[in-house]
This record gives C-alpha cells, sequence and structure tokens, in this order.
C-alpha cells in the first residue's frame, strides 16, 4: 500500500513551499490527539509537465535506502564520512563545465544539493531556462518519496522542505502509472515501475539517483514490447519474504508473477483462458520463461493489488467491484464479495492481517474481516468515489489498555471528493448491538430477518453477493478535512506524519501532533454536531460506537 532541492539555490522556507493552489484550504486540522498540521509540499515543476500519452493518475511510494557500506580507494582517507564523499563528487562533476555555478548543501537526506549556474547539465535532462536539480545523495542512506505525473517518473527527498524534485526520470513511449520500492532487496534492484503500455521496468534506485540525466539506468525490462501483455499495468508489488519475485496486475483482468533477474529467454506464452468469469492460474511452460505464472483474476480490471504484510495472503480489486482475497503460496481463492455498487478502486491491510480496507465507486470505505470472511463494517462520508486507503499502524489509542482485549485501528482515507477522512474502529463496539456466537460461529443480529449476511461463515473461495444496507454497521468519520484542490489518489502513513497526494502530481506532509499538545476542544470541533447529523443515519456508529 506507501521519497529535494530548491530550483533557487539552499532550502525553502516554509512559506515557499506551499502550493499555490493550496490557497483557501486550511493547513491544519483538528483529531481527538491533537492537530496535525501542513509542514510542507511536494510538487513538479509544472512547467516541464507533458501529457503526450493521455493523463495517468499520481501514485506515491515512500523509499527508505539503507545506507550503503563505503568502498574507498587507497587514496582516500577512510574517515572520509558520506557527505564529504558527496560533496567531492558533486565538485569532480562540475568542475570542468562552462559558466558560473554555485553549490548549497543543507538538510534532506544528509547532503541536499542546489546548483545555480548556466550548465546545460541536470538531473531533469538538461532542459534549458531551468536551474539544476541535481540529486542530493549518492550512496547514503535516507528517505525519497517517488511519484509519477504524465510522463515522468519524479524523486523527490523526503526529509528536504524544498518543494521541486532532484531527479526526473522521463519515459518517450508511455506513462509510468504503477510503482513499487524493496527495502530489503538483496541485489540493487528494488524499484519497479509499470507503465501504460504494459511494460514492467526493475531499477537500482541509488544508481538513478547516482546517474545525470532523465532516462533510466541498468534497467532490467520485462514484458519489453507486449511480449507477455499489451493490457495497461495497474498495480504493481513486490512479494514479501519473496525472494526478488513480484507481481503485475494489468487491465485485462491479469495477474504475472516474475522472478527479477530472470532473462525470458524461454516461451512466454500461456494456455488461452476458456472462461473469463473464473479464476484460473497457468504456469510458464519453460523454465526459462519470466513471468513463471499467470493468475487470471476477473473479466475487466484489476484496479489495486495488496499483500499481507508476512505475505501469506494477496488482496485484489476490481472493475467487476468484488475484493478477491487469496492464499498466495497455495494458489488458492479463500474468500470475497461485492461492492455496494460499482467498481473498487482501492484495498489496504491492517499490519495484523486481520482485516482489509476498500473502496470505490460506491462512495464508501469497505472493512472486510479475515477471520469472519464478510464485511463488518461500511464507513460513510465520503460524497465522491473513494481512491486510497491505508491502515495507521503508528497510532495507539489513547484508551487502549494494551491486553489485546479493546483493540481499536485507525484508518483514513482519500477521494475524488478532495477530502481525507479518519476513521476509528473498535471491533468490540461493533458487536455490542450483536448476539455472539458460540465458538466457531459469527456474530448475528438480536432481532430476526435481515440477519442473513452474519449467520454463518462461507465456505473457503465463495464470493458473496453485496449485503444489503441494514445488515452491515455504519461508520462515520472522526476527522474530515479537504486537503487538496484537485481529486485525491493516495494517502501513507508514517511515524511522523501523514502524506496525501492528489491526481495532478501534488504532495502534502501532515505532522503529526506533539504528545504535549492537549486535545482540541469540542468547541474548536474535529466533525461538528451538524455535519456528523449529515454524515449519519439512524442506526450508524458514530465515531465507533452506534448512535
Amino acid at each position: 500500500m506507501i521519497n529535494n532541492s530548491n530550483i533557487n539555490g539552499g532550502m525553502s522556507s516554509p512559506s515557499s513551499s506551499v502550493n499555490p493552489r493550496s490557497q483557501g484550504l486550511k493547513t491544519y486540522f483538528k483529531t481527538p490527539e491533537g492537530r496535525y498540521k501542513l509542514h510542507y509540499e511536494k510538487s513538479h515543476p509544472s512547467s516541464l509537465l507533458q501529457y503526450p500519452h493521455g493523463k495517468s493518475v499520481t501514485q506515491v511510494t515512500l523509499a527508505h535506502l539503507k545506507e550503503k557500506q563505503a568502498q574507498l580507494t587507497p587514496t582516500q582517507s577512510s574517515s572520509m564520512n558520506a557527505s564529504s564523499g558527496v560533496r567531492f563528487a558533486a565538485a569532480r562533476f562540475l568542475g570542468g563545465g562552462n559558466g558560473s555555478r554555485t553549490l548549497s548543501f543543507a538538510g534532506g537526506n544528509g547532503t541536499s544539493k542546489s546548483l545555480a549556474g548556466t550548465s546545460r547539465n541536470s538531473s531533469l535532462g538538461g532542459l534549458s531556462n531551468c536551474n539544476s536539480l541535481l540529486t542530493s545523495n549518492y550512496d547514503g542512506k535516507g528517505a525519497y518519496l517517488i511519484f509519477n505525473a504524465g510522463d515522468t517518473i519524479y524523486i523527490s527527498d523526503f526529509n528536504s522542505q524544498d518543494k521541486d524534485p532532484i531527479k526526473a526520470i522521463h519515459f518517450s513511449n508511455s506513462n509510468p502509472v504503477c510503482h513499487a520500492f524493496d527495502a530489503e532487496a538483496k541485489d540493487g534492484h528494488d524499484l519497479l515501475i509499470g507503465l501504460n503500455s504494459g511494460d514492467v521496468y526493475s531499477v537500482s534506485l541509488r544508481q538513478q539517483l547516482h546517474e545525470v540525466g532523465k532516462k533510466l539506468v541498468g534497467a532490467q525490462h520485462y514484458n519489453k514490447d507486449g511480449s507477455v501483455s499489451t493490457s495497461r499495468c495497474t498495480s504493481i508489488a513486490w512479494i514479501p519474504q519473496g525472494d526478488g519475485a513480484f507481481v503485475v496486475a494489468h487491465a485485462d483482468g491479469n495477474l504475472y508473477v516474475y522472478e527479477k533477474g530472470k532473462d525470458g529467454a524461454g516461451d512466454s506464452s500461456f494456455t488461452v483462458i476458456k472462461d473469463q468469469t473464473q479464476f484460473t492460474v497457468a504456469h510458464a511452460r519453460s523454465s526459462k520463461s519470466n513471468p513463471v505464472a499467470r493468475w487470471h483474476i476477473c473479466q475487466g480490471s484489476i484496479n489495486s493489488i495488496a499483500f499481507s504484510s508476512d505475505g501469506t495472503y494477496l488482496a485484489t480489486v476490481g472493475r467487476d467491484g468484488y475484493v478477491r482475497v487469496f492464499d498466495y503460496s497455495k494458489e488458492q481463492l479463500i474468500c470475497g464479495g461485492k461492492s455496494y455498487y460499482g467498481a473498487l478502486l482501492c484495498c489496504a491491510w491492517s499490519m495484523d492481517g486481520k482485516y482489509i480496507l476498500t473502496g470505490g465507486e460506491d462512495d464508501l470505505v469497505q472493512v472486510w474481516s479475515m477471520e469472519d470472511r464478510k464485511v463488518v463494517a461500511w464507513g460513510e462520508g465520503h460524497s465522491s468515489w473513494v481512491s486510497g486507503v491505508a491502515f495507521d499502524s503508528y497510532w495507539s489509542s489513547p484508551s487502549s489498555d494494551g491486553t489485546g482485549e479493546s483493540v481499536m485501528y485507525r484508518f483514513g482515507s482519500v477521494g475524488q471528493d478532495t477530502q481525507l477522512l479518519l476513521w476509528d474502529l473498535s471491533m468490540e463496539e461493533i458487536v455490542v448491538p450483536l448476539r455472539r456466537c458460540p465458538p466457531g460461529g459469527s456474530p448475528t443480529f438480536n432481532s430476526g430477518g435481515q440477519s442473513s449476511h452474519w449467520d454463518s461463515i462461507s465456505p473457503v473461495g465463495t464470493l458473496q453477493p453485496a449485503p444489503s444496507m441494514q445488515d452491515v454497521p455504519k461508520l462515520s468519520p472522526v476527522v474530515a478535512h479537504r486537503v487538496h484542490t484537485e481529486p485525491l489518489s493516495g494517502l501513507i502513513f508514517t511515524q511522523e506524519s501523514i502524506l496525501t497526494a492528489c491526481r495532478e502530481g501534488h504532495v502534502k506532509i501532515w505532522t503529526r501532533p506533539r504528545s504535549s499538545e492537549s486535545p482540541p476542544s469540542n468547541s474548536e470541533g474535529l466533525l461538528s454536531t451538524s455535519s456528523k447529523e449529515k454524515l449519519l443515519s439512524p442506526g450508524k456508529i458514530g465515531g465507533s460506537s452506534f448512535k
């Protein structure tokens, strides 16, 4: 499910890092634990944005590069630190060019650089009338924000407040649409990029930062020229503990399994799919082939995929409105079900693997229980399609007793209504109005009638129809805040902040409340009473308890 140098040189001030498009929006929002504040923004030089292959929705990946052990030559001191090494490399690179140049090193991932001058060389590929945006960290550890806009992948120094990217990678024939990073990659290739054309690349993020220019360097190319599939990539993911294996979902309902580093010299064809509506798995005919397997998931596009944290389960959501959960190693469909209405667009796992969030065209956030293999709550609050969901694994409930008896989850959602919504989910409170069954059973409503959804756990492999609106408890958000002027496409929780991204390629970083802050008073408001009443109807959960 989640990564700068300023064109004008040096670190930008907080005011200069705020997007003019955001004027009129509040730079903070309040939660029960305190106030989240807009810290800074990341974006791309709008004058450089091109759409030669049509628009693509921005997705965001946060990449943490671990420190690379320095390999010093005999002429270099072993005591030379990472910062001086970067300065030396930059000075050597800049020393022989024409024109005046001024280097400024400040903040960010150890050594953030800005370059001013008349040189045509830059990390944006020698663009005229544009000061260079030179990479800030060749070999040292750091956090980077990776996002796509138009025909370009942008990389920003996440720890710097500078708004503009430090690196841009241009694709001449197709738009990048999805990407994923593996911090535990054993070899250099840790970044995956999927294109609108169906092509897939694996590259080393560190190598891209090291090289000057706007082309991929040292990339391995998969599904070249549509050799396996000409369908658009929609989602891509490394397999946890998969030793370099990864999966790519496509708009034709197929998901392919690749092994990193395999050249794919064998026969890449697969058997013909006889029934587009049925889940099938086909393996490559040759041991030298790459991809090694094709999973046909559904008829129509797979819109998003997500692995559970331990890699046991794979969740997919698609154009047909179904969420499907698979036991990945067994290649077996475990459970799934239909949205209330329309396609599902996004999905995310809780860290403990017990719950799955989905969102889509019905404006709802669905909470799926792996234990019950069904929807256990619906979140109502968005006024348009839900485009991104995520659990906040860094948040802990102030009322948690630490025994596990009263577990509360915090999760977030963003939508095309430009809003960020935060939700609190307490399973204990959800089952209060329900009757607990004997061990092995599932809760049912006390009242008769509308209880078929809760009567029993479905057999393995069952895809459930959409439940009736009366069957599922309703949640309302604890926070609803308009964070961007454009429709949103994703969010990421970190230990210190929340990241929100709009589909046009603008990212905002909201810092969490300090522990010393006191919670806001009722007069300051999270959701006003009138706002909550608009979001709730009788029988729904307010916050995380029934009204």
